[in-house]
């Protein structure tokens, strides 16, 4: 039987040093739109489009149930352990028991203190726990912040990829390229 036919699943709710990373639940939908989806300036390096009204926020909260619903884990907000804000968001996207994307977006407001590299170190945990070999994280290669982050939380720059990728809020409709950055964590 495999881990998914078993019902095995990540926690709902991470605690770090400074963060909490939860499940997402549809009351988050308005802080969600105003502190980072509708920004395009936090979106532009992002593969989803900015968000346009609050139904675009709601459409990814219904996509984020139907992930945790059929794989061990999904999306979780980003918060601050002490304050409650939300910060951003992160998560995991599963192709198979073993191989996962991650991504994070932070609000504006975030940016520069360090909660990215912990939010991804505690999604590259919660990928070992739950038996995934292949962590990997697509980035555009202009974004260079994300690409410190990446390599602080152990992902190496595997391969560049020629007009591979669709960023929406940079080129709408076009392919560009894009580095692929894996993190071995089995």
């Amino acid at each position: 039987m495999s881990k998914w036919e078993s019902g095995m699943k990540g926690q709902g709710r991470i605690e770090t040093a400074r963060l909490v990373l939860r499940k997402p639940i549809a009351a988050d939908a308005e802080a969600i739109f105003a502190r980072y989806a509708s920004d395009a300036e936090v979106t532009n390096f992002l593969s989803w489009r900015t968000h346009q009204s609050l139904a675009d926020t709601l459409q990814f909260l219904a996509i984020s149930d139907a992930e945790w619903d059929r794989r061990p884990a999904g999306p979780y907000l980003i918060e601050s352990r002490t304050t409650g804000a939300l910060l951003g968001s992160t998560g995991l996207a599963f192709e198979t028991e073993a191989v996962a994307a991650t991504g994070y977006v932070l609000a504006r407001d975030a940016w520069g203190r360090g909660y990215a590299t912990e939010a991804l170190t505690a999604i590259v945990a919660l990928s070992r726990n739950l038996g995934v070999r292949r962590l990997y994280a697509l980035c555009h290669p202009a974004n260079s912040a994300s690409i410190r982050v990446l390599e602080k939380c152990g992902f190496a720059c595997g391969e560049r990829l020629p007009e591979s990728e669709v960023f929406p809020n940079l080129s709408p409709g076009q392919r560009l390229d894009c580095l692929r950055y894996t993190h071995l964590t089995g």
